[in-house]
């Protein structure tokens, strides 16, 4: 299907809904799903927002400076994963438990707003990957917009682009928790310096950061063609110094750069 056709299913099938409640995260994703809702939907459509020690306070801001720019209605809801009996754990299954709280959370508010969907904005490429969380969202019947129109990333970020949407270039985001080996305990703490490391590497010019924690040691991963700004001797320096005073004992620069769910690599998702 040609992108602009895919891009008419969606507007149809939204107004089709007609109200929806969008988890809206600032992300690339979010952003666009929540754009062309408001689009076609006007007051009908609405931003819920969910803060918790996972989610970095620069994204945070970036949704609510685009939502008041937007004109939507936005709901900024509690959902600290943390306290979900088993996540801080870290099975495999980890994002179950969060969408699970969350999208619960979600479908209460549009219930008491008489909205009629929740919508999240997982896309056709997430198909693809070990995305646990997708159970969650098929359990509770959240809706999802991107994927029923055969929507791919690229896709929403070429659209983006054309609305002139300021995300339409962003980094792919994922909650802070996704920075850790599964079965090692994730903490407030280190999600804390997790958040601190990758802001420093953004503050520095960087484009698409993860600091995977392992446990003393701090994996870098940036985006492939940003990996040779590390023959710099001064910036490795730099970087060495401020995750020793986060809390990194040793810092390390993964050789093959950023990449989704690189996490996975190391599990079977079929067992």
């Amino acid at each position: 299907m040609e992108l602009h056709e895919k891009y008419h299913l969606l507007k149809e099938n939204l107004k089709k809904m007609g109200s929806v409640a969008i988890a809206f995260s600032g992300g690339v994703d979010s952003t666009f799903l929540l754009k062309v809702a408001y689009d076609v939907l006007g007051n009908h459509a609405v931003a819920v927002t969910a803060r918790s020690s996972t989610y970095p306070e620069r994204e945070y801001r970036e949704a609510v400076e685009f939502a008041k720019k937007l004109g939507v209605r936005h709901l900024v809801i509690t959902s600290e994963e943390l306290e979900i009996e088993g996540f801080s754990e870290n099975p495999t299954n980890r994002c179950y438990f969060c969408k699970n709280e969350l999208f619960t959370k979600i479908k209460e508010i549009a219930k008491q707003l008489n909205i009629h969907y929740v919508a999240d904005g997982s896309n056709y490429d997430d198909l693809g990957d070990y995305r646990p969380g997708l159970q969650a969202v098929k359990e509770l019947g959240v809706v999802s917009p991107f994927r029923d129109a055969g929507m791919t990333k690229e896709d929403i970020r070429k659209l983006s682009k054309e609305l002139g949407l300021p995300t339409w270039n962003k980094q792919a985001f994922a909650c802070l928790s996704s920075r850790f080996p599964y079965g090692q305990k994730i903490t407030k703490e280190k999600l804390e310096m997790v958040d601190k490391a990758e802001q420093f590497l953004l503050d520095l010019g960087f484009q698409n950061v993860r600091v995977r924690h392992h446990g003393d040691i701090a994996r870098i991963e940036v985006s492939p063609q940003e990996r040779s700004k590390f023959f710099d001797l001064e910036l490795m320096d730099k970087v060495y110094k401020a995750f020793k005073e986060i809390g990194f004992p040793y810092t390390a620069l993964d050789l093959k750069g950023y990449r989704t769910g690189s996490m996975n690599e190391t599990i079977n998702v079929n067992t």
